[in-house]
């Protein structure tokens, strides 16, 4: 029994760790590929910030691995009732870390290309912008598929098991749910164009599913789950 109980605080500790990690390095890895996503001529200057690009999308890599840890150290206990709840977590987290790991190869893409045109390679400077701004469009349409609106889905997910099976105290899980609503209906907005990714609507609709990701973490952390 002790060794349950020890291997189910061990079990905890990590998926708080990931979520906390997760959140982290997302914000350090956006904000590294500033030099693209956020300047006019990306394609001339983007080859002087490689190595702050590159860092950003090996934040993003350790983003993946931190949403893959979470997902397989819940698995067990989102199973625990034959519900099958684990795989379909699982399942969907999977896909977000599909939707980053495409949008960070964009990234990566662009800055080959303004590598390349550094070098002398390529001489059309308007012919680049055309094929970066494509890639620059493949990551925004990642990051609000992916880190958006799959994300709210698998919040719901785990909030709706565990609210279930009485894991958690039953406010915590609400909020999850709620603040998963409100990340789906935020990420719906953008894909029609009604706000943009970085606003400050954006800003308001995500921060009640931040807030809730680091109360979740710290709680596992702490107190772990009920049984």
């Amino acid at each position: 029994m002790n060794g349950i109980i020890r291997q189910r605080k061990i079990d905890t500790l990590w998926i708080g760790i990931c979520f906390i990690s997760a959140a982290v390095f997302s914000i350090i890895g956006l904000k590294m590929y500033d030099p693209i996503l956020n300047e006019t001529n990306y394609i001339k200057t983007a080859h002087l910030h490689k190595g702050q690009i590159v860092f950003g999308a090996i934040c993003e890599l350790i983003l993946v691995v931190s949403m893959l840890g979470s997902a397989i150290f819940m698995f067990p206990y989102l199973n625990r009732n034959k519900s099958n709840m684990g795989v379909v977590y699982i399942s969907f987290r999977a896909f977000e870390c599909v939707f980053v790991s495409i949008g960070l190869i964009a990234v990566l893409a662009v800055l080959s290309i303004s590598v390349a045109y550094s070098n002398g390679i390529f001489q059309s400077i308007d012919t680049l912008q055309v094929v970066g701004y494509s890639f620059k469009a493949i990551h925004k349409w990642c990051f609000i598929i992916g880190p958006n609106f799959m994300l709210a889905i698998n919040t719901f997910i785990y909030n709706y098991a565990f609210l279930k099976d009485k894991m958690l105290p039953k406010y915590l899980n609400i909020w999850g749910i709620f603040a998963a609503l409100l990340m789906m209906f935020a990420a719906l907005l953008e894909m029609f164009g009604v706000i943009e990714q970085i606003s400050s609507w954006g800003v308001l609709l995500a921060l009640p599913i931040a807030l809730f990701e680091m109360t979740f973490a710290v709680w596992l952390i702490v107190k772990g789950f009920r049984f």
